[in-house]
């Protein structure tokens, strides 16, 4: 049986779908309504996108999120490729 998400998980992803209706910064945003340090933020959405339980709760946003995470990472191999050319 898959886990649920906690409030913190549903609050991130919430957050990340609708980030851009709040005036503002994104950082200052998460600092705000979330109590976490942009670094931070980042780091749980990255471990949080590669779960089912985020993908069965709002899938439309994570496949989102995973193809841009999968295009990011395959440029930055690209480019680490280039260099050891």
């Amino acid at each position: 049986m898959a886990e649920e998400l906690t409030d913190q998980q549903r609050a991130i992803l919430d957050f990340e779908a609708d980030w851009r209706r709040h005036a503002g910064a994104k950082e200052e945003a998460i600092r705000s309504q979330l109590g976490l340090t942009p670094a931070r933020y980042y780091q749980l959405l990255g471990r949080l996108i590669d779960t089912a339980e985020a993908l069965a709760h709002d899938p439309l946003l994570v496949g989102r999120l995973r193809r841009i995470h999968d295009r990011r990472a395959a440029e930055r191999a690209a480019r680490e490729r280039a260099v050891t050319r």
